[in-house]
């Protein structure tokens, strides 16, 4: 049986790492660190990455048929002991670099740009939408992919086709808002209302678009619970909203305005994200998160 150390790093991310297997193979290993505005907090919370990972393999096995997607194996003997549960066996994938963004609802960085502008990426919005307004109909809202600690920023259709070219633009938003609209529909008959999400695509080599990274997960998408759900005003989320919540609030003490980096999060709020996070996995998949513990 391999270890980690068995494997040479050749990418590390905000929350997941990823290591050389072969050839055509990659580990992906998620972890329990958490990120806000763009900082890697001090403080981790319990499971995160198990979660991920196993909410990621819920959404990637149920619409294999929808989309290609890059998982080999999530149980495997090339999966060290030390990160079972909380790894992908996945193929390796010329990645696109562009952040697909599908939103379905108005909030976060969209809200704002709606605000400023009247638009979303480019995409001209009727007058009179408030936070949390449901769109007539999803968008697709790329972004760029930002460095480690820098802004994603929000780019219209038009900057992805000088980037990538016509086609293949025009196969990321089908394939978003295809696997978007699929997900919000399932969650929706959960209770659950999937308000946003960001995938990230790659070629593999005969050309073929392929889903890769983490799909769905609390930290890719904005869930709300549907029960409650009143536009007007910020919704409570099954994600690290709760987090951003803390941080931002006087008990805190940051000034996100500074250098200085966001302070520990204290107990409460890590059981309370954690929390969150569980839930997001349960509601949805209504599988038992004790379950994948357990097994692995």
């Amino acid at each position: 049986m391999p270890t980690l150390a068995d494997y040479r790093q050749i990418a590390a991310g905000k929350v997941r790492h990823l290591y050389r297997v072969d050839d055509e193979l990659l580990l992906l290993v998620a972890s329990d660190r958490i990120s806000a505005f763009d900082h890697v907090l001090t403080t981790e919370i319990p499971d995160k990455g198990r979660v991920l990972t196993a909410m990621s393999v819920f959404w990637f096995e149920k619409f294999a048929d929808l989309v290609p997607n890059h998982v080999v194996a999530w149980e495997d003997e090339r999966i060290p002991d030390e990160v079972r549960g909380r790894a992908l066996l996945v193929r390796r994938l010329d990645m696109v670099q562009v952040e697909c963004v599908a939103r379905g609802y108005l909030t976060g960085s969209g809200m704002a740009e709606y605000r400023a502008s009247g638009a979303v990426c480019g995409v001209e919005l009727p007058a009179g939408l408030v936070e949390a307004s449901e769109l007539a109909e999803p968008i697709f809202t790329p972004a760029t992919k930002a460095e480690l600690g820098e802004h994603d920023e929000n780019v219209s259709f038009e900057h992805v086709v000088s980037q990538v070219g016509a086609e293949p633009a025009g196969r990321l938003r089908d394939a978003t808002l295809l696997v978007y609209g699929a997900a919000r529909e399932f969650a929706r008959s959960r209770g659950v209302i999937l308000a946003d999400t960001k995938f990230e695509f790659g070629l593999d080599r005969t050309g073929q678009l392929v889903l890769g990274d983490e799909v769905l997960t609390p930290d890719s998408s904005r869930y709300w619970p549907a029960d409650g759900y009143r536009a007007g005003r910020v919704q409570p989320s099954f994600d690290k909203q709760y987090v951003r919540d803390w941080l931002t609030s006087p008990a805190s003490g940051w000034d996100r305005a500074s250098d200085t980096p966001p302070p520990p999060l204290p107990d409460d709020v890590v059981a309370a994200t954690r929390s969150r996070y569980v839930e997001a996995y349960e509601r949805i998949t209504g599988l038992s998160f004790a379950d994948w513990i357990g097994a692995r």
